[in-house]
């Protein structure tokens, strides 16, 4: 929890005139504290403490509270509409350059497999026309057949690794959202120990448990 404090003048010499200008600055900013509130109301809780004590300095004590948790339509939403839109509302903008990157290397290889698969297909076209291909003159036609499947079923597999790099970040983005809210402070712990147990015919069971606490 953050709290910024304002504290004004000390009233010396001229105190009434002086009471009306800090009464005057202390509504202006209780008023923009107040719009601050409901305008992000999904950010942060606003708190306002005003102590008036003529004898004393006016002080003003504005605490925020911790932010919210994620809504995760919205990151679902961003991240359809923009892969990665989400993953920045959710404050995780070190996965933006991995999914980036993994679109850019998905797309060069359709580039690079879709290229292939046209060059194989116009020299089996060249094949049926002429009786040889001119790049490939050894292959026969059978091999320049398997060359051209092989070529685009490369080429569409990249169009699902596409897609699925896609669907990737927007169920990244939605659990996210969703584990913003998650406790993850020290309270909660993971240990493993030893377990021994009695058996009711005799003898003892030595085992592992896993103990949780929240």
């Amino acid at each position: 929890m953050r709290s910024f404090k304002l504290v004004s003048f000390f009233f010396n010499s001229q105190k009434d005139k002086n009471n009306n200008l800090a009464m005057v600055l202390l509504k202006t900013i209780a008023v923009f504290v107040l719009l601050l509130s409901i305008t992000i109301p999904s950010f942060a809780q606003v708190e306002v403490d005003v102590d008036t004590d003529e004898d004393e300095p006016l002080e003003i004590t504005v605490e925020l509270r911790e932010k919210l948790p994620k809504d995760p339509r919205t990151a679902t939403i961003l991240s359809a509409i923009l892969p990665g839109a989400g993953q920045i509302y959710n404050e995780k903008t070190w996965k933006v350059p991995i999914i980036y990157g993994g679109f850019a290397t998905n797309l060069y290889f359709i580039d690079f497999n879709g290229r292939r698969y046209r060059l194989f297909r116009e020299e089996l076209r060249a094949f049926d026309q002429q009786g040889q291909s001119e790049v490939f003159p050894n292959l026969n036609r059978d091999a320049l057949v398997r060359n051209v499947d092989t070529w685009r079923r490369y080429r569409d597999l990249n169009y699902i690794v596409f897609a699925a790099i896609h669907v990737l970040n927007i169920v990244d983005a939605q659990v996210d959202a969703h584990l913003s809210g998650f406790d993850v402070s020290d309270d909660i712990s993971m240990k493993f120990e030893p377990s021994y147990e009695n058996l009711l015919a005799g003898g003892r069971v030595i085992g592992l448990s896993l103990k949780l606490n929240f």
